[in-house]
């Protein structure tokens, strides 16, 4: 599984023909911008990452209740991510709203979703994806004091599980960088 931000089609680079698309709703000003993104790209699978309990800048914040219209109308959105999740409890308040056809991913961003990992993925349906997001575990770790060197086990304890009970497991593979991006916080050229 290959997933890419959408922003890299600002940019003359090949890809091949099943990358998914990934859409950040922290960057979408507004859900008619997430639209017409979403009709772009009408031929490609869509990953949406909605991000809760951001506090980094960018933070548009979006209600499941306006969100959950647009899973429903867009066949393309395959996958929605979940920020912050470290309870099977948090993770239940956002299931009821995805369509049967949009996988659910828990964004394990803590040493508790860590912790947590088997129940949470105990609520996953038949294809069990999670997303490590490794810059916020490391900042979770030092606002809770947790010791860096616990850092390296977390990510172990995770892949260990992830693959022992068939779960994929998503993570970061590097990033681009460009000197022509002029904008602030734009999303869409």
């Amino acid at each position: 599984m290959l997933i890419a931000s959408q922003n890299i089609t600002n940019y003359d680079v090949n890809l091949p023909d099943d990358v998914i698309f990934r859409i950040n709703l922290a960057w979408i000003d507004d859900l008619k911008t997430l639209k017409k993104i979403l009709d772009e790209h009408k031929n490609h699978n869509i990953f949406i990452d909605l991000p809760k309990n951001r506090t980094k800048p960018p933070n548009n914040k979006y209600s499941m209740d306006e969100i959950k219209p647009i899973l429903e109308s867009y066949s393309n959105i395959k996958y929605f991510a979940i920020s912050n999740v470290d309870s099977a409890n948090y993770l239940t308040e956002y299931l009821n709203y995805l369509p049967k056809n949009v996988i659910a991913v828990p964004k394990i961003e803590s040493s508790l979703g860590v912790k947590n990992i088997e129940e949470i993925s105990n609520l996953l349906g038949n294809e069990k994806i999670v997303m490590l997001d490794h810059d916020d575990l490391y900042s979770s770790m030092s606002r809770n004091n947790d010791d860096p060197k616990n850092f390296q086990v977390y990510i172990q304890s995770l892949i260990d599980f992830c693959n022992q009970n068939n779960v994929t497991l998503l993570r970061t593979v590097g990033v681009i960088f460009a000197d022509s991006e002029k904008r602030v916080s734009e999303y869409v050229k």
